[in-house]
């Protein structure tokens, strides 16, 4: 049987480079993920680059792309790199990366406190606000980018694989209540995987849509499976576990499991600035998301 396979990759936050140039740039990382973890699978994968698209909604929110250089040696650099060094593991442990996560964690709780914060918390606290908040309607906006990709997906059942990186897992999140609650549309996601995702945070998941809603009515339902992964040192996957807070969702027979993936795992993303354990290239050339991504794909 022929079976119907689509990935959508939901960006996280900060400019990106033009569409259709980061969406080449994150399918070259994901399938350099999947052949480190799938060699035998990798040829084949690679030849599907027609069934993978991302969610553009970076424009919309800042006004403004990024230029495709600043990135290219550096991506370049990662896919020639198959593993983290003894330098890029001890940063990543790093006092520095400590303390910054205690500082987030204090601010996850007191959210009053972010104007005593470093300007890169400040600005993450800034965009994290303005998308809750919805100001001219622009969280509704960039969701909708989502819901139009996946409206005809779920009609056609094909098995859909659904990645949301740091902010963009939050827009996956909430655009895939409103399917399922406020449009009670049929069809689910196979595989809901998150990186580097706040979606664990106090302060994320007490502003999530259906938050204040109890029962089933308070969660998507229209997930299969939920794969989270979190790398050391990435301070933007504050609560690093989804499996306790999301719980209930199993509970209530709306999903079938939520697996967390977070021991040794590790972004070794470098540029200019240094270890960057966010970025999204880092986390889709690692062998333990192309493992996830490589079952997915080959699954009957």
């Amino acid at each position: 049987m022929n079976i119907k396979r689509h990935i959508i990759f939901v960006p996280g936050k900060n400019p990106k480079p033009p569409a259709q140039q980061h969406q080449h740039l994150l399918w070259r990382t994901l399938v350099e993920g999947v052949h480190r973890a799938e060699p035998e699978l990798a040829n084949k994968f690679s030849q599907h680059e027609n069934d993978f698209s991302i969610i553009p909604w970076n424009p919309i929110f800042y006004h403004e792309v990024k230029d495709i250089s600043i990135d290219l040696p550096w991506i370049d650099t990662l896919l020639n790199t198959h593993g983290p060094t003894e330098d890029d593991i001890r940063e990543a442990h790093h006092w520095h990366k400590k303390l910054s996560r205690a500082q987030y964690t204090l601010i996850d709780y007191v959210p009053c406190l972010i104007k005593f914060m470093p300007d890169t918390l400040r600005q993450t606290a800034l965009e994290l606000s303005r998308y809750f908040q919805n100001k001219q309607n622009i969280a509704d906006e960039i969701r909708e980018i989502l819901k139009q990709q996946l409206r005809p997906l779920f009609a056609s059942n094909t098995r859909i694989l659904l990645i949301g990186h740091s902010l963009g897992s939050i827009i996956a999140y909430d655009a895939l209540w409103e399917l399922s609650h406020a449009e009670k549309l049929s069809g689910k996601v196979d595989l809901f995987l998150t990186l580097g995702s706040p979606l664990g945070m106090n302060y994320v998941r007490h502003r999530l849509l259906g938050a204040s809603n109890t029962g089933i009515e308070k969660y998507p339902a229209n997930i299969r499976h939920w794969a989270n992964v979190s790398s050391v040192g990435d301070i933007t996957a504050l609560d690093r576990t989804f499996s306790d807070d999301f719980s209930d969702m199993i509970k209530l027979g709306i999903i079938e499991d939520i697996h967390d993936h977070c021991k040794d795992i590790y972004n070794f993303f470098r540029n200019d600035k240094g270890l960057n354990c966010h970025r999204s290239y880092g986390y889709l050339v690692n062998p333990a998301v192309g493992k996830i991504i490589a079952d997915w794909w080959d699954k009957k």
